[in-house]
């Protein structure tokens, strides 16, 4: 089962680093491209496995509806919200402003 969820976490790692700059995505839209799509909590747990990985932009990943529910896995208070500001996310009260506008759908978005 441990050699199944690494390679899972390494299928999660190989889509978001495909999310554009200044864009976003969710747990759920990940796990469906992955065709897993109850696995949203995997994606959730590959995404806290990630910190080790410089290359694997886990800022860029929210909840359903927008909300950095992942922060406090990241160095700091506002990390995760600072990050995403710096690439022109703006975020207000922990929740992706304009979410539909800067959502990445890997679904449609890699064919």
């Amino acid at each position: 089962m441990k050699q199944d969820n690494q390679n899972f976490f390494e299928r999660v790692y190989d889509v978001a680093r495909l999310i554009p700059y200044g864009r976003v995505t969710s747990y759920g839209a990940i796990a469906k491209y992955l065709g897993a799509a109850r696995s949203a909590r995997m994606v959730g747990w590959a995404m806290n496995a990630s910190g080790l990985k410089e290359d694997v932009p886990a800022h860029r990943v929210v909840n359903r509806i927008g909300v950095l529910s992942g922060k406090h896995h990241f160095q700091g208070t506002n990390l995760m919200q600072q990050l995403l500001e710096s690439e022109g996310v703006e975020v207000e009260d922990n929740q992706v402003m304009d979410f539909e506008k800067v959502f990445w759908d890997p679904a449609a978005e890699l064919l």
